[in-house]
């Protein structure tokens, strides 16, 4: 009989301590979403804060950079979803004043000044981040930064160009942009890549790990088999379709990367 006892609160124990750590949604949650705007020189700003009311004290924060259409619905998604795992979330408007591209012309209209400045990627970033830190559940020493497709190439950049980050991961992004600097990055780094996505050259990946492998960078490529590129969107295959695009939704890579991005906060957290 004691011996029954004992189990039974290890049991009980080892429910607690699961339900209490980040990646297991709390059965009390509360989601809260909150609209915000903040300024870039004249510009306005909209994003979405994104965290549950019934947690209490400070918490983790994530950056979530939307796909090259803008701020739509998707990264909002992702922000709620890392809300229920324990974090504070941030959507943001890299654009300004929320805009939406309803094509790839207006898209690549929108997306092309960063490609050509990386530093605009990291000054719109740093003023998302300077807004994410005003909520008083931001733990401003716990910041990461993920982004999707032009969103994976905004956060890789500005790690490289040194925003305070802990860590940055890029979902189906680019990976062409700044050299890596072993004075400026302090992030740590995921990236998670489709392993059919027509969008990244061969060239491209070697030349990212090779950047990275000089300056004895902290990070993981992880690539999924039979991914395109916009694998984590669900929307990914009917848009592909609408624009003779080559992309489409992979569920098993979907679920893959998110648990991996779950995997890379912990450590780094843990560290």
């Amino acid at each position: 009989m004691k011996n029954i006892i004992m189990f039974s609160l290890l049991i009980f124990l080892s429910m607690g301590t699961i339900s209490s750590s980040f990646g297991g949604k709390a059965p009390t949650s509360k989601i809260k979403e909150e609209n915000v705007t903040y300024m870039v020189g004249s510009t306005v700003f909209k994003g979405v804060i994104v965290y549950d009311q019934n947690q209490k004290g400070k918490r983790p924060a994530v950056l979530v950079v939307h796909e090259w259409w803008g701020l739509t619905d998707y990264p909002i998604m992702r922000a709620r979803k890392l809300a229920e795992l324990g974090y504070i979330a941030m959507a943001v408007d890299m654009y300004g004043n929320g805009k939406i591209a309803a094509n790839p012309t207006e898209a690549q209209e929108l997306a092309t000044p960063f490609y050509k400045d990386p530093q605009l990627s990291k000054i719109r970033l740093d003023a998302a981040l300077a807004k994410l830190k005003e909520f008083k559940q931001t733990d401003s020493h716990n910041i990461f930064a993920i982004g999707y497709c032009f969103g994976g190439s905004v956060v890789l950049n500005s790690a490289k160009l040194g925003a305070n980050l802990k860590g940055v991961v890029s979902f189906h992004g680019g990976l062409a942009g700044v050299p890596a600097n072993k004075d400026l990055l302090k992030a740590k780094i995921l990236v998670c890549h489709g392993g059919i996505d027509k969008f990244v050259s061969e060239n491209d990946i070697n030349a990212f790990e090779h950047q990275l492998d000089s300056i004895k960078a902290d990070y993981k490529f992880v690539v999924y088999a039979n991914a395109t590129h916009a694998f984590t969107n669900p929307d990914a295959t009917k848009i592909g379709l609408k624009f003779s695009m080559p992309i489409a939704y992979n569920e098993k890579a979907d679920i893959d990367s998110w648990n991996d991005m779950k995997d890379f906060f912990n450590r780094v957290l843990n560290k």
